[in-house]
């Protein structure tokens, strides 16, 4: 790519904004280097790592290259032998730390999780911790050497220790003996690394020695005693055998270090690649940006696109397409209105995108290849106003001209302004013209009513205009495609208080087909306006009538969770009941029996029918409980003493029990009543004939029902608790299609008519897995991409056939 081009679309401002992202100076370096690419697969497999990237930064977090430096120097000198300074090493060290951390970020968190595009780089990285804790053990600092380094220098240190406790245990016995009326102080100083006494002049002589050094005001001198002269010249000496020893040392880590010089440089190369690569990822995250699909067809769609130098928070997104239905696009519209914008975001998303990085749109936005892209914006042109002069203009316009071919982008704006107005259209149409005929994708901003004609009237060109608001006076910076723009000149004047019969007169100065061509673009707008009206009502209907579904269906769930609720609790006072009656029947064939001939005390028949007074009092009460009452009961006709005999089937409705006639009735209507294992005497009033069953037939509809009850309740239950929506986000693609697989089977027999499967964006691969799955189900009747609002492409919505 040309660098004007980088320079006009502010791509340099993109470069330093992804540098900051960079946590090392090897890694910003190789940020301020990147450029646009032309190579597919090169562009692919940087936008592969970029997204790859910013998957592992969702999912662990960020982590720092921070201590990855340039080791250029050290390496070389490794490479020749030579010995490395302490603070080489401990820089080497650091770097090797940082290797060990970034290594195990880059650790699957599972064994059976699936590798990426960085999974390769991860894996090259080699800590060395031998290596690192060795230089560790011996280097404690950049100016301190651990004793324990090697065995001669702690050695040499213990041996300066117990010098200079010598030399200290002399000099006190001096400064506290005999020579302390000569000393200026009553302390132990030091002169070019000896030991000496201050002093002072006049006793100089009295203290014998070397006399090192003397005081500004020359009344003190420093002087070695001759005592410690020879102490003086060991200690010297060890110091001269401590800097061998260090000099030992370093060069020993040094030949260590220098067998894993081929291993040390790979891994700072690939630190380097990977903060590089993080940086692009951190950038995408902060933008909000998506993975664009690039084609060689020269065909844009960008959606929802968002200039990424503006406030996230002001910015109007825009959709423009450009290279399917037609290749040149004409955009129109007052000043400030977003024309510029709209210019330059096409134009910094090309070169975002050809260098690896997202682009501030929604998922799926298409981008081509192209091998330049040429801009006519003017050294000094702005977003919100243009200062280029024409001569300046045409001069960049001859050389696109000249350059330009089939796989160039062209973006122009204002083309043919700042000169003659009918000289500047007819320029501006005949170099729209050339670059058309040439199949070049052009893009360019007028004024100019000519362009707005031959946008109409020329096939494979489009109009499109950036809306604009009369009654606020400001734009809206939407960007819409297919209707061409007014500059809203007279409307803007009288609204900012220009006298009417001025305006007027303008109006008359305008051609009457210039004017008609006006109106038809007021009309056009108007009706667009209209539309968008509708539409907007349109939208909030059917949010309105979504609301309303989801509160039917909340009700309805409502209801049949009460309704189970209703159920259960019945079902558990019924329960309670039988148990009751079985316990008080029990207690009631005790005292039967008990009443027996064979027993030594029978009950009187006055006690028994106590007893039996009791349990029909008890069964009346709980009857009265339940739902059968009386009065609501079967309304049948009352039994004729013709229509029962012995061994008929009836219901006693007094008492809610069913029992099997034992006598006919007498006189009075009154007979007896086998209910299990209790005789009671009724009377026919207080009997309903029961059918009699057909034991074949009856056995297998009870049967059936059984079977129809079971059914029916397994296909409630499970109506009642599967949800519309299966979430496979964090499963691996064979846990997410088992799952699925079950999952549809059990949403297709309970009937519902579309489930939502979540599937995420990342890279696509669980998303492609999922609809090769559903191509192969017979009952599923399409699917498709959730729309934006559903879930855009995280989400495929499945439609069942009908059962």
């Amino acid at each position: 790519m040309n660098e004007k081009v980088l320079r006009t679309l502010e791509y340099n401002k993109i470069i330093q904004q992804l540098a900051e992202k960079a946590s090392s100076e090897p890694g910003r370096a190789l940020c301020r280097e990147l450029v646009p690419m032309t190579d597919l697969i090169l562009i692919e497999q940087a936008q592969r790592e970029t997204g790859d990237a910013l998957s592992r930064l969702f999912r662990k977090g960020s982590t720092s290259f921070g201590s990855n430096k340039s080791l250029e120097g050290a390496l070389r000198a490794l490479a020749i032998g030579s010995t490395l300074s302490a603070a080489e090493l401990l820089k080497i060290a650091a770097l090797l730390d940082n290797v060990k951390r970034v290594k195990a970020y880059g650790r699957p968190a599972r064994d059976d999780e699936a590798g990426d595009s960085l999974t390769d780089r991860f894996e090259l990285l080699e800590p060395l911790t031998p290596l690192v804790t060795e230089i560790r053990r011996c280097i404690l600092s950049e100016d301190e050497v651990a004793d324990d380094a090697s065995s001669g220098l702690r050695q040499v240190r213990r041996a300066i220790v117990s010098t200079g406790d010598k030399i200290h245990s002399q000099l006190n016995s001096m400064v506290n003996g005999s020579c302390r009326v000569y000393l200026q102080d009553a302390v132990i100083t030091m002169r070019d690394n000896r030991y000496c006494l201050p002093v002072k002049s006049e006793y100089k002589n009295q203290v014998p020695g070397m006399v090192h050094d003397q005081s500004s005001s020359g009344s003190t001198f420093f002087i070695e005693p001759t005592a410690i002269v020879n102490l003086n010249n060991q200690l010297r000496e060890l110091g001269i055998r401590e800097q061998e020893e260090i000099e030992i040392v370093l060069a020993d880590l040094s030949v260590q270090t220098g067998g894993y010089a081929a291993v040390i440089a790979t891994d700072q190369q690939t630190m380097t690649q990977l903060d590089f690569i993080f940086a692009k990822a951190s950038l995408a995250l902060e933008q909000n940006a998506t993975l664009p699909i690039f084609n060689q067809n020269r065909y844009i769609n960008i959606r929802k696109g968002r200039h990424p130098l503006l406030s996230a928070k002001t910015v109007v997104p825009i959709d423009l397409y450009l290279g399917r239905d037609f290749d040149l696009l004409v955009v129109t519209g007052p000043n400030t209105g977003g024309k510029t914008v709209s210019l330059k975001t096409v134009g910094l998303f090309t070169l975002m995108g050809q260098a690896g990085l997202h682009i501030p749109a929604l998922d799926r936005s298409e981008l081509a290849i192209f091998r330049e892209v040429y801009a006519d914006i003017g050294d000094e042109q702005s977003i919100e106003q243009s200062l280029s002069t024409f001569s300046s203009h045409m001069t960049t316009i001859v050389q696109i001209l000249a350059q330009a071919d089939a796989d160039s982008l062209c973006l122009f704006d204002e083309l043919g302004a700042g000169t003659d107005p009918t000289e500047g259209a007819a320029l501006a149409i005949a170099i729209l013209n050339h670059l058309h005929q040439k199949g070049i994708r052009s893009i360019a901003t007028t004024h100019y009513s000519e362009l707005k004609v031959y946008a109409l009237s020329t096939d494979r060109v489009q109009n499109a205009s950036c809306e604009f608001d009369v009654e606020t006076l400001r734009p809206t910076y939407r960007l819409l495609i297919g209707i061409p723009g007014k500059s809203n000149a007279f409307a803007i004047s009288g609204r900012l208080g220009l006298p009417d019969f001025i305006i007027d007169a303008a109006k008359a100065q305008i051609d009457i087909s210039d004017a008609s061509f006006e109106d038809v673009l007021a009309d056009l707008e108007a009706g667009r306006i209209t539309i968008e009206q509708e539409r907007q009502a349109i939208e909030a209907m059917k949010a309105e009538i979504k609301g309303l579904k989801e509160k039917l269906e909340g009700k309805h769930e409502r209801i049949d969770n009460a309704k189970d609720r209703i159920l259960r609790q019945a079902q558990e006072e019924a329960r309670e009941i039988l148990q009751e009656a079985k316990t008080f029947a029990d207690e009631s064939i005790r005292i039967f029996q008990k009443s027996g001939i064979n027993n030594s005390t029978p009950l009187s028949i006055q006690e028994l029918e106590q007893v039996r007074d009791g349990l029909r009092a008890k069964i009346t009460a709980k009857n009265d409980k339940l739902a059968l009452k009386p009065g609501h009961a079967d309304k049948a006709d009352k039994l004729k003493v013709h229509e029962i005999k012995p061994g008929n089937s009836v219901r006693i409705i007094s008492m809610g029990l069913t029992g099997t006639v034992s006598t006919l009735p007498d006189h009075r209507g009154n007979l007896f009543v086998q209910c299990g294992v209790l005789r009671s005497q009724v009377n026919i009033s207080d009997l309903v004939l029961l059918a009699e069953p057909d034991s074949h037939n009856d056995g297998a509809k009870a049967k059936e029902r059984s079977s129809k009850t079971q059914t029916s309740n397994l296909k409630m239950n499970k109506a009642l608790n599967l949800s519309a929506e299966i979430n496979l986000l964090g499963r691996t693609v064979d846990e997410a299609l088992a799952e699925l697989d079950k999952y549809l089977d059990d949403a297709y027999l309970t009937h519902l008519t579309s489930v939502r499967v979540v599937h995420g964006k990342g890279t696509g691969a669980l998303r492609n897995a999922v609809h090769r799955f559903l191509k192969r189900v017979k009952y599923v009747q399409s699917f498709r991409l959730g729309e934006y609002g559903e879930g855009d492409a995280g989400v495929t919505i499945v439609t069942f056939k009908e059962s």
